[in-house]
């Protein structure tokens, strides 16, 4: 498979130095688009990246094609971690900026599988209120005028 020339940056970035080569990664799978490469923590074994080749700081800046290569290749490797990998189910994430724990200012989807009782994502704090029909919504009326 080719690896095509990644586009140069302003700013240095992890991931990019690693779809560019000159960081080591251990590279599951390419293609025009997309890496997916181990991450370097592996709190249980199989934790694969799936980033795209173009730096996009996140899925704000995400265009359809890149989505859906991206995607192509996320689903590709879920299968691939589900089949090589002990789990009882498998956590897909990516996290945007600061109060999301974004880590590396490059789009990534974290594919981890999941044992039961692993204690590694807590989904709430506690359970939260469910919202009325009302300010739902609103919410959806809010955001519709955004699209």
């Amino acid at each position: 498979m080719s690896r095509p020339t990644h586009e140069p940056l302003r700013d240095a970035c992890l991931f990019c130095d690693i779809v560019n080569g000159s960081e080591p990664a251990s590279i599951v799978f390419q293609d025009d688009a997309t890496v997916a490469f181990m991450d370097i923590r592996q709190f249980n074994p199989g934790h694969t990246l799936v980033v795209p080749r173009r730096h996009i700081a996140d899925i704000r800046e995400l265009d359809a094609e890149t989505g859906a290569a991206i995607m192509a290749t996320a689903v590709r490797i879920a299968r691939a971690v589900d089949t090589a990998f002990p789990n009882q189910g498998l956590s897909i994430w990516h996290s945007v900026g600061p109060a999301a724990n974004q880590e590396i200012p490059h789009f990534h989807f974290h594919i981890h599988p999941r044992l039961l009782g692993d204690g590694l994502f807590r989904t709430y704090p506690r359970r939260p209120d469910e919202t009325d029909r009302a300010t739902l919504e609103a919410y959806a009326d809010r955001l519709r005028k955004h699209l």
